[in-house]
């Protein structure tokens, strides 16, 4: 049988300041930027697909990207930053579930990771000693879907100058 090149699958690659920021194709969650620049890109349906980019120190940057079969589009860009909010401030953590080490970072979980339905980063980079977010003291609804630990969702109180740890059970294998 012969393969027509509309029925090849294109790609997405991501070129964009700042590299840790999660990428979202038609909605879903693919992983980091940086993940998707030089050697890995996301295998897509040829067609018009919306590309959006989140971090939390920044707006949102979303882009209409049309891929064509067999080739591969590359979204480019440098996101705005947005104004911090000013101290006192309190840290949000993980604690347990993987050793702590420079390996269990660098190679992680990166699941996302949402305060009040906004993305704030990966798993693996509140899962560790000197990880974690500072946050404006308050309670929020902490949200994660990890493939390592389970779903948690969750009400989670900030308080000034304190460090908020969330256990997490051993991680799956």
């Amino acid at each position: 049988m012969l393969a027509f090149a509309a029925d090849k699958p294109g790609a997405i690659k991501a070129k964009v300041k700042p590299g840790r920021a999660g990428v979202w194709i038609d909605g879903k969650y693919v992983g980091p930027a940086s993940r998707f620049t030089v050697t890995e890109k996301y295998a897509t349906e040829p067609g018009d697909h919306e590309v959006t980019l989140r971090d939390p120190r920044y707006e949102d940057m979303t882009v209409k990207v049309s891929v064509q079969a067999g080739k591969t589009a590359t979204v480019k860009g440098k996101m705005k930053p947005v104004t911090l909010p000013n101290p006192p401030f309190g840290r949000l953590r993980f604690g347990g579930g993987a050793a702590e080490s420079f390996i269990s970072v660098a190679s992680g979980d990166v699941s996302p990771v949402y305060l009040n339905d906004k993305f704030i980063g990966y798993m693996d980079e509140f899962n560790n000693a000197g990880g974690g977010v500072l946050l404006p003291p308050g309670t929020y609804r902490l949200k994660c879907e990890s493939s390592w630990y389970g779903n948690i969702n969750q009400d989670v109180t900030i308080e000034a100058n304190k460090v908020a740890v969330i256990s997490l059970p051993k991680r799956k294998e």
